[in-house]
């Protein structure tokens, strides 16, 4: 799925910045960028869970080490081995969650965030390893510096570290100086952070979807006509209730999926029914291995 998205910013009544995310299907909807404030909360809650992460791996360190009477080498070693558990932790720990559906770490969903492709295509492997593979330079080479500068005690070396700092921070304070709030991974892997707010599904649509499917008798192949994302997408068309979007939308589903309406059929029954039959049918295909991820996927 491709998307239209406009560089001017808009505000909402809370000042947050939106994109306007035009799909295929004609509907319009506004994306609302993550604030740098909600960045770096999210980022430090991740930092808080690697950090315990880090303790426990110590710990397990250490009492491998005096369980096993590890002297000399055999200490040297265990370090190693710590280094590197550290080294892949924290870099795998962000990949790891943003290569689920979700698409974020639980930092991201406590503070209602997750990551997003720019174009509106597929948030693929390799944007995400990239995006965190350069958080290495942004964020944790500051870091280092700060650390080295405490236990350096030349002054030629103090100035390196403190010339260092500074170069590393450009990358640090970057999404402050952009109004897509991209951090510098951002920029280069073609993603951004979207607020992906929580929401209890609609009484109507949890609840009265087989109700209002019992009205309808879909094809196999009408149920099947679309995937996960157009999914999403329907269910998210059905909680804003916007009558205009609701037309649009159900208009261009009867015409792909060749559907007459009846005479009393509203658009919310329509979709709503639909929403529960696409539903049913992706769920039953995934049953059999088979994960339909959206409308151009063949399998």
């Amino acid at each position: 799925m491709t998307a239209d998205t406009l560089p001017a910013p808009a505000a909402d009544a809370r000042g947050a910045l939106e994109r306007r995310f035009i799909i295929p299907e004609g509907i319009d909807l506004r994306l609302q960028l993550g604030s740098a404030g909600e960045r770096a909360a999210a980022f430090l809650l991740d930092l808080a869970i690697i950090a315990a992460a880090l303790i426990g791996l110590t710990i397990l360190a250490i009492s491998a080490v005096g369980a096993m009477g590890l002297r000399g080498d055999g200490a040297e070693m265990a370090q190693m081995i710590w280094i590197l558990g550290a080294f892949l932790l924290r870099s795998g720990y962000f990949i790891a969650f943003e290569l689920t559906p979700r698409a974020a770490t639980p930092g991201k969903r406590m503070m209602g965030l997750r990551v997003a492709a720019r174009d509106g295509g597929r948030l693929g492997g390799e944007a995400i390893f990239v995006r965190n593979a350069l958080r290495e330079i942004e964020v944790f080479l500051p870091l280092t510096f700060l650390a080295a500068s405490a236990a350096v005690g030349d002054p030629v070396d103090r100035t390196l570290v403190l010339l260092g700092l500074i170069w590393s921070g450009v990358f640090l304070l970057f999404p402050l100086f952009n109004r897509d709030r991209l951090r510098v991974g951002d920029f280069v892997a073609g993603t951004w952070v979207v607020k992906a707010p929580k929401r209890s599904l609609a009484i109507d649509l949890a609840e009265d979807a087989r109700e209002r499917l019992a009205r309808f008798d879909f094809t196999a192949d009408q149920a099947g006509a679309y995937g996960v994302r157009e999914l999403q997408v329907l269910e998210d068309v059905l909680r804003r209730r916007d009558k205009r979007i609701l037309a649009a939308v159900a208009d261009r589903i009867r015409v792909k999926i060749a559907w007459r309406p009846g005479a009393e059929e509203t658009d919310t029954d329509f979709l709503t029914a639909y929403y529960a039959a696409l539903r049913a049918r992706l769920e039953n295909r995934l049953l059999f291995g088979h994960r339909r991820r959206d409308k151009f996927d063949k399998v």
